[in-house]
């Protein structure tokens, strides 16, 4: 299956996931092409494609990437949850950005925002 994005030089490749919830379709990086389609079941079926064993510390990082993308209709830069890491827990920029990437080694995009069902981003600032 193909989706055709004015933004890329070629359609993406998409495929279908038989998940117990239901079928979600991603592309070919793994992300989610309907945000709204997101389940534990797929965070659970990407986290252990990227290796990552999720926590509730996972879990929560991943509602408030979610809230905001709701709330705001776009997925947060990873500086709002580096502030969010941060808030009430006394931790400096630095050390909310260790604990970031202890919880998703990979990188915020690569693994938070795909396990939270978040589209691939075509272009991004990691603040």
């Amino acid at each position: 299956m193909r989706h055709s994005d004015p933004m890329r030089t070629r359609p993406d490749i998409l495929t279908e996931i038989a998940l117990p919830s239901g079928p979600v379709t991603v592309d070919e990086y793994g992300y989610l092409t309907d945000p709204a389609l997101w389940t534990r079941e797929f965070a659970e079926h990407a986290a252990r494609a990227e290796g990552v064993i999720l926590t509730d510390r996972h879990y929560e990082v991943i509602a408030f990437i979610r809230a905001q993308e709701e709330e705001h209709g776009i997925m947060p830069d990873q500086r709002f949850v580096l502030r969010f890491l941060g808030h009430g827990s006394g931790l400096t920029k630095s050390q909310a950005k260790d604990a970031l990437y202890a919880l998703f080694p990979q990188g915020y995009v690569k693994q938070a925002c795909k396990i939270a069902g978040m589209r691939q981003p075509r272009a991004w600032s990691t603040g």
